[in-house]
């Protein structure tokens, strides 16, 4: 199977970063998605080319069992934080917590810490929240 490095120099080579892969199933389908960032923005004709790169090696050495669909895209405007890397490139940014007790805070990134954020809410409270009671986090676009 393809490994993560392997897909990350890849990626980086076309010039772009890895922002995160999954794996997937929806309608009864798995699919390997690669998510892909850069400070200019990721459009169709990226994604077109990395895929062209990857399907060849995929064909030969799969990145997961079984038949999938690979799917090449940006993670959006309102991308999940997950790594340590997505919180320190967000701080600034609005961001959606839900924690693991339901409540929801928006506010803006402040800081990452120790494994604990900070963030600058609404009515500017200034709150740091450690990952271990987060359920998910988001950054966060009003519309």
């Amino acid at each position: 199977m393809t490994n993560k490095e392997t897909i990350k120099n890849i990626v980086e080579d076309c010039g772009v970063k890895l922002y995160d892969i999954e794996t997937v199933s929806e309608n009864d389908r798995k699919i390997f998605r690669i998510y892909i960032t850069s400070q200019d923005g990721i459009d169709l004709d990226k994604c077109a080319e990395i895929t062209r790169i990857l399907s060849p090696i995929f064909d030969v050495e799969p990145p997961v069992n079984g038949a999938y669909t690979l799917e090449v895209s940006s993670p959006g405007i309102e991308r999940a934080l997950k790594k340590e890397d997505h919180f320190k490139s967000s701080i600034g940014e609005l961001v959606k917590i839900k924690l693991i007790n339901t409540d929801t805070i928006i506010g803006e990134l402040k800081e990452f810490k120790d494994g604990k954020i900070t963030i600058l809410e609404d009515d500017g409270e200034l709150s740091e929240i450690s990952l271990d009671e987060i359920e998910k986090v988001r950054t966060y676009y009003k519309w």
